[in-house]
């Protein structure tokens, strides 16, 4: 009886160690992959025609793109409070306002972040931001998180130029606002400046897409 149990001892133990490897693991992470695969097939490609929006702006009224009827195209930037990178470009962006605005390009803002999840982004504290950097463009947040998606947004800040057609407003660059989110005086490629520039000068925009760098958008 003795020399039965022995031999079974290690086809037991083979048994319990492989129910102990066969541990519930994929339920969590199918989701989370499900998730970001949701994100990275979703949005505007180069070409598309970007959907209009009413957001509210931070002096509580409502804009949309079709306000600006003089407007040739729109610098529409992702961005927010919080992130190191979005407040590294808060100058940048000012500049690209004031220089583009009066030649047919505005910036326009949009704080995609939930407040729940960072409370440094909630509407008062944009407000305050805004007011403080003196931002020459409107600062909007999308509420309940709609229109981030729709773009394909993924990080702030996250640049998407549009041109205004009879077709509608036509996506013509996607990415980045230059090579140097650290250092302005050190940048050696403005991608905005040099896609709105050759829209202005209706050439062929060389650099079309860029791999946005910043703070992820903090969602639900």
């Amino acid at each position: 009886m003795k020399k039965v149990q022995l031999y079974l001892l290690p086809l037991v133990l083979g048994l319990t160690l492989t129910f102990c490897k066969q541990e519930p693991k994929t339920e969590p992470q199918d989701e989370e992959v499900a998730k970001t695969e949701e994100v990275v097939i979703s949005g505007y490609k180069i070409g598309d025609i970007a959907t209009d929006f009413s957001l509210k702006n931070v002096d509580d009224r409502m804009v949309s793109l079709s306000d600006y009827t003089d407007a040739k195209g729109f610098i529409v930037i992702f961005t927010c409070n919080h992130c190191p990178y979005a407040v590294a470009y808060e100058d940048r962006i000012i500049a690209l306002d004031k220089k583009y605005k009066d030649l047919g390009y505005p910036v326009i803002a949009i704080n995609p972040n939930n407040p729940e999840k960072q409370p440094e982004d909630s509407f008062e504290l944009m407000k305050t931001r805004a007011k403080e950097k003196g931002f020459t463009f409107p600062y909007l947040v999308d509420e309940g998180q709609k229109i981030y998606p729709q773009y394909g947004a993924t990080k702030t800040p996250h640049v998407f130029l549009l041109q205004k057609t009879n077709e509608g407003n036509i996506v013509r660059y996607i990415g980045a606002i230059d090579d140097n989110h650290g250092d302005a005086s050190a940048v050696k490629e403005k991608y905005v400046e040099n896609a709105v520039d050759a829209l202005l000068n209706g050439e062929e925009i060389q650099v079309k897409e860029t791999k946005a760098i910043g703070c992820t958008i903090k969602v639900r």
